[in-house]
């Protein structure tokens, strides 16, 4: 189902207010007045979600130190509305699907570009590590920044990774803090970083780090004859991350430059299927980019926005079970992406803001497959945005054109594409307490077929038409501060509707697939979460933080042989229930993750039924007074406290009972 929403004109409130008046009050000037200290504290993420238009979920700062998680993809599972796609273990691959509209559909954004994939549309978050992460956001439709790119209106949805970048107190001239993980698994991960001030103006950061493991775990299998417990096999992992940032500001200029590197190679357990066990096959990842941006305030109406970046991505697939003629199976893929940014934004009136945004971006191929096409795709998207922001009241409208132009060294590239995105998107409080706000918005955007989809030897098809999606939303968020407690809750109510869907079907025979526009998915559903945070006694902070998420997401494919059952993987019914407590030097976490039943094929019969499962975990954290300025800072994990046997992903079981031991120190 795709409805046509065309906008011709936008209707802009204006907002009448009368001036305060202010009276002077004498005093006696002989009479001195003592001015008590005034506290203020504010929760930037609570802000930010209470009064955007889209639903948005964000976790930075302590708070996310103290989860217990390695990677970013780990901490995405306490997030309402993602089903996470673990394929086992620490060098398992982690993949994100939001509101079950698949992960191609969700835009990944490190530091405000997109980090891409146009081999299979996918980014693999396992790799990117949370020891350099401030803040990780899920924003449901798009986020709301009117200085952002014209990629970022171009996704269903976006996760926004936000790296730290130095702060410096008075005196300080550097930074420099060391990080030291063991744990379960043959885990070794120390990690370090430096932040440096070159001058008033500019600063540099360097982070690096380095995971090592050999990924053994046992876990119980059971085939319908006997129960045994297996040792799970060839997933282990070897990984090196750097970053090296600058970071300037000065007056109407701020500027930032990164630098990221990744390399890794990991075993593919596979898996668990007529009693196998081993799997032999390797994965190397090798991951490089420069990126940067740059805003210059041109007075107090009009800024410019650019942003660059240079991308090389490279992978090798290692398969001794598969002999060709040229001896193992063999494969090598290397990606290069070339994108340039431009936004300008406009404050027409205080409350009155135009944003106009293009985008260029060309992503190159290359791989030792047989006949392979060797791809280039050319893009250029335009956005249009405008916002209305007043106290109460919140409008974003937006309109995205994207051009996408292809062109092969051998077959036939696919046809030259056009297509106009619109976007609705409003807050506003309709009673006199501040506290109560209503949100709600409409988007229709696509995703491109990838060159997997389109080039694959023997599986590609040029003539694949992109993959359409529609959402509306409705939601409230309400707030309550209750003097050293604070309450909230927010809840929405979504449809979606994702026409031509992308699928593959085997052809002559097993080898050869062909993909095909065929699927029709409508999803149906409601993600709840309650907060609350305050302070007990004069030394205990607290936060308990409950989600639910129900979600109807069935196959609605005309003359479809699962139509009306519920696609895999999706749980009707998941949620979780996190308890954040500080004491003086003590900190102790828990967390509790739900998923549902669910189904590993699209028809939902017992054979394909996969058992509902959770977790518990565990965590202290005790900062220990040293000699020098600082504390010393030790963790303990306890991940999987009861030990589940579960598999996220069927046949593929996930570790039990785990633990981590973690020392932290700032010079």
């Amino acid at each position: 189902m795709r409805n046509c929403l065309n906008f011709i004109c936008i209707l802009f409130f204006g907002l009448a207010c009368c001036p305060p008046v202010l009276f002077a009050q004498e005093r006696d000037t002989l009479v001195p007045i003592e001015l008590k200290e005034v506290l203020l504290s504010h929760d930037k993420n609570r802000h930010e979600a209470h009064h955007s238009p889209a639903p948005v979920q964000s976790v930075s700062g302590e708070k996310l130190k103290k989860l217990n998680s390695l990677s970013v993809a780990d901490a995405l599972r306490y997030f309402s509305g993602i089903q996470l796609k673990d394929y086992g273990g620490i060098g398992g691959i982690k993949t994100v699907n939001v509101r079950s509209m698949g992960s191609q559909h969700t835009g990944v954004f490190y530091d405000g570009i997109q980090l891409g994939n146009t081999q299979n549309g996918q980014v693999d978050l396992g790799k990117f590590s949370l020891e350099n992460m401030e803040q990780v956001s899920l924003y449901q439709g798009q986020r709301t920044d009117m200085d952002q790119s014209a990629k970022s209106y171009a996704s269903a949805n976006t996760i926004y990774l936000k790296t730290k970048t130095p702060k410096f107190t008075k005196g300080q001239k550097y930074q420099l803090a060391a990080g030291f993980r063991t744990g379960s698994f043959g885990l070794v991960n120390p990690s370090l970083s430096l932040n440096y001030k070159l001058s008033e103006s500019v600063s540099t950061r360097l982070s690096t780090e380095l995971v090592n493991a050999h990924g053994k775990y046992k876990f119980q299998y059971s085939n319908g004859v006997y129960d045994t417990i297996a040792h799970r096999n060839n997933a282990d992992i070897t990984s090196y991350r750097l970053e090296a940032s600058l970071h300037g500001q000065h007056q109407k200029d701020t500027w930032n430059l990164k630098y990221y590197h990744y390399d890794s190679e990991r075993g593919l357990p596979g898996a668990i299927v007529a009693n196998r066990f081993k799997r032999p096959q390797r994965l190397w990842d090798r991951t490089n980019f420069l990126q940067a941006d740059y805003k210059h305030q041109f007075g107090r109406n009009y800024a410019l926005t650019i942003r660059g970046k240079y991308a090389d991505n490279y992978s090798r697939y290692l398969d001794p079970e598969i002999v060709t003629t040229t001896g193992f199976l063999d494969n090598t893929y290397e990606q290069q992406e070339y994108y340039l940014s431009l936004v300008n934004t406009y404050n027409i009136k205080p409350f009155w803001t135009l944003s106009v945004a293009t985008d260029f971006q060309h992503n190159v191929m290359q791989a030792n497959l047989y006949r392979f096409a060797y791809p280039k795709r050319s893009s250029l998207l335009n956005a249009l945005a405008t916002n209305l922001n007043f106290e109460k009241f919140n409008l974003q409208a937006s309109l995205l054109s994207t051009s996408v132009f292809e062109s092969v060294k051998y077959y036939e590239a696919a046809d030259d594409f056009q297509e106009y995105s619109p976007s609705l998107l409003i807050n506003f409080q309709p009673f006199v307490s501040p506290g109560f706000r209503v949100r709600a918005f409409y988007k229709t955007i696509f995703r491109m077929p990838t060159f997997n989809d389109l080039y694959y030897t023997f599986v590609g098809n040029t003539f694949l038409d992109p993959e359409y999606s529609e959402q509306i939303n409705l939601g409230f968020s309400w707030q309550k501060n209750l003097g050293t407690t604070v309450f909230n809750i927010s809840s929405d109510l979504y449809k979606i509707w994702i026409t031509d869907k992308i699928v593959a079907v085997p052809g002559t025979n097993l080898f050869r697939w062909t993909m095909f526009n065929l699927g029709e998915v409508e999803t149906k559903g409601i993600e709840t979460k309650l907060t609350n945070s305050g302070k007990l006694e004069s030394n205990i902070n607290y936060t308990a933080v409950l989600n639910y998420t129900f979600q109807e997401s069935v196959d609605v494919t005309p003359g479809g042989s699962s139509y009306g059952q519920q696609i895999p993987y999706t749980p009707k019914h998941s949620g979780g229930l996190s308890v954040m407590v500080d004491y003086k030097e003590f900190g102790f976490n828990y967390s509790f993750i739900y998923t549902g039943e669910r189904y590993s094929q699209k028809a939902n019969i017992a054979s394909n039924y996969l058992q509902p499962w959770y977790t518990h975990d565990l965590s202290i954290h005790y900062a220990i007074p040293m000699l020098l300025k600082n504390p010393l800072k030790i963790g303990l994990e306890v991940n999987n406290l009861l030990d589940q046997q579960y598999a996220v992903i069927k046949n593929f079981p996930m570790p039990g009972r785990s633990f981590r031991l973690s020392l932290n120190y700032e010079f």
